[in-house]
């Protein structure tokens, strides 16, 4: 398992900007970035993967979030523009050895410890 360290978060009004950094000790397949609002389950908000840095994001976040990493593919981002309140929760930084078209967000081995994202109408 790789060890992984998210930075970031914090609060915003609506409309407003953050970006989420992932420090990972080490390069995997896919990452991606999930999300936990207070009451709800967590869900799949962005994920990379290969060595292409393919992408995909939830309906809710396209247009909106945008997901990259650095050229040694330690670190992972989250830019998140335009937030809404609905985008309030935890923020977790999650990685996989492979890739699944199926069910791509699912399956993830190893986990940061997660930041906290507010935003305020």
């Amino acid at each position: 398992q790789v060890q992984l360290v998210e930075s970031g978060g914090g609060s915003v009004q609506a409309g407003g900007s953050l970006r989420l950094s992932c420090a990972a000790s080490g390069y995997i397949y896919s990452m991606g970035w999930f999300r936990q609002a207070p009451g709800k389950e967590r869900e799949g908000v962005a994920l990379i993967y290969g060595g292409a840095g393919s992408t995909l994001y939830a309906d809710s976040v396209k247009g909106r979030f945008t997901i990259s990493q650095d050229g040694a593919k330690k670190t992972l981002y989250l830019q998140m523009n335009s937030l809404k309140p609905e985008d309030t929760g935890m923020y977790y930084c999650a990685a996989k050895k492979y890739y699944s078209p199926y069910t791509p967000f699912l399956d993830f081995n190893s986990w940061g410890q997660g930041t906290q994202v507010t935003v305020s109408s």
